[in-house]
């Protein structure tokens, strides 16, 4: 009797932890890091995937890719101008769209990856590379993004190369120095397209 009640508490106890493995192992659903920090003011662009929910609607919820032309497609609306806009102009636009046949809508944009919005770090850096522009980025940061700086990296003599819309491009000279002594002035906020060439 007295090994049976042994027996029986080794299999609840395996049991339980079974359980317990099987939820520390279970992935927690969570939104990309990207879409978590992004702002409402986040234009979007072009290749931009974005996640469309419309609250009680499965059939109207969905992921879709901002194409080439700038358009999105969505059930009941159809074709979408989604390029250009912000996230909460998108949004609004699509909540008015639905409102011809839902009677209060309630729609959520998410940009799950924001592929058109980058920056590039090249030179001497031990990352360089292309990195998502998803949230308010400096030079310092995206400088740390790309690693830190090589050996015999010229920290003072540092550039960021800005691509306007009209294609003009501008040389913005960036004292690393001046910046980390707390000359924030000097800390550029990086805009999409933006190269930083550490020589």
């Amino acid at each position: 009797m007295k090994h049976g009640k042994i027996f029986v508490a080794v299999i609840l106890l395996s049991m339980a932890f079974g359980a317990a493995m099987a939820n520390a192992q279970k992935p927690q659903e969570a939104k990309p890091e990207a879409a978590a920090n992004m702002p409402e003011t986040y234009v979007i662009g072009e290749s931009d995937l974005l996640a469309i929910n419309v609250w009680h609607e499965p059939e109207l919820t969905r992921v879709v890719p901002v194409r080439m032309d700038g358009k999105i497609t969505l059930p009941l609306i159809g074709e979408l101008q989604a390029s250009g806009r912000t996230v909460e102009e998108l949004r609004a636009t699509i909540s008015a769209e639905l409102k011809k046949y839902l009677e209060a809508p309630e729609v959520t944009v998410i940009v799950q990856e924001p592929r058109s919005q980058f920056f590039t770090i090249v030179g001497k850096v031990q990352k360089p590379g292309s990195y998502p522009l998803g949230q308010r980025l400096t030079v310092i940061d995206g400088i740390a993004l790309g690693g830190g700086f090589k050996d015999f990296a010229k920290v003072g003599k540092i550039y960021v190369v800005r691509t306007h819309r009209d294609g003009r491009s501008e040389r913005l000279p960036f004292d690393y120095k001046r910046a980390v002594s707390g000359d924030l002035n000097r800390n550029y906020v990086l805009e999409a397209r933006d190269m930083i060439i550490v020589p």
